[in-house]
C-alpha cells in the first residue's frame, strides 16, 4: 500500500509539473508550486527525485523513453551497424513530438537540460550515452561518444528551439539535419 502511494504521489509530482511549465517559464515554476498543483507536501519533491531538475530530468525521461524504446529496438537488432536507421530513429519521436504542443514542451525541457548540462542520472537505456558508444564499432569508445554527443546536442537544440517551436522545421530542413547528422556520425577518423 505504501509504495502504491508513493508511485501515486510520483506520477501526480510528473503530472503537476508538466501542467505548470506547459503555462510557465522553467524558472519561474518552483518546487513549492508543483507540490501545491500535485497536492502533496511541500518536501513531495525531494523525497521522490531529491531536486526539481531530477524531477524534470524524470519527466523528460517518462515521456520520451518509450518514444524511442521501440524505433531503437528495430534499428539496432535489424541492421545496428546501419547509421542512416539509426539516426531515422532517432529523428522519428522529435518529429512527432514537434506536431504537438505537450511535445514541444518535453523538446524544450530536453534542449534546456542539453544546454544547461544539468547533471541527471537516466535510467532508461537510450538516455546514457554509454548505450550508443557501440554502434558506432569503427570508432573508439571515447570518438564514438563525442560524436554522438555532438549529433544530440544538434538534434535537441534545433527541435528544442523557440524558433522550430514558433514555425516548425520544413521537409527539407529535416533532411539537411539527417544528412548533416549521418556524415558526422560516418566521417573518417583524423589521425
Amino acid at each position: 500500500m505504501v509504495q502504491k502511494l508513493a508511485v501515486g504521489t510520483r506520477q501526480r509530482l510528473l503530472a503537476a509539473a508538466e501542467r505548470l511549465l506547459l503555462s510557465e517559464p522553467y524558472d519561474e515554476v518552483s518546487v513549492r508550486a508543483i507540490c501545491a498543483e500535485a497536492g502533496t507536501n511541500p518536501a513531495a519533491v525531494h523525497y521522490h527525485f531529491g531536486s526539481k531538475e531530477a524531477l524534470v530530468g524524470a519527466l523528460i525521461e517518462d515521456r520520451l523513453g518509450p518514444l524511442w524504446a521501440a524505433g531503437m529496438a528495430e534499428a539496432t537488432g535489424s541492421r545496428p551497424d546501419s547509421v542512416p536507421a539509426l539516426v531515422d530513429a532517432v529523428l522519428a519521436p522529435f518529429l512527432d513530438l514537434a506536431a504537438d504542443p505537450v511535445g514541444r514542451l518535453h523538446l524544450r525541457l530536453l534542449a534546456r537540460f542539453v544546454s544547461g548540462r544539468h547533471l541527471t542520472a537516466w535510467q532508461g537505456r537510450w538516455f546514457r550515452m554509454d548505450s550508443w558508444t557501440a554502434l558506432l564499432p569503427q570508432l573508439s569508445a571515447g570518438e564514438s561518444r563525442r560524436r554522438w554527443m555532438l549529433a544530440f546536442d544538434l538534434v535537441i537544440m534545433r527541435f528544442g528551439s523557440p524558433e522550430t517551436e514558433e514555425h516548425g522545421m520544413s521537409e527539407r530542413a529535416v533532411a539537411t539535419l539527417r544528412n548533416f547528422v549521418v556524415a558526422g556520425l560516418t566521417a573518417p577518423v583524423q589521425e
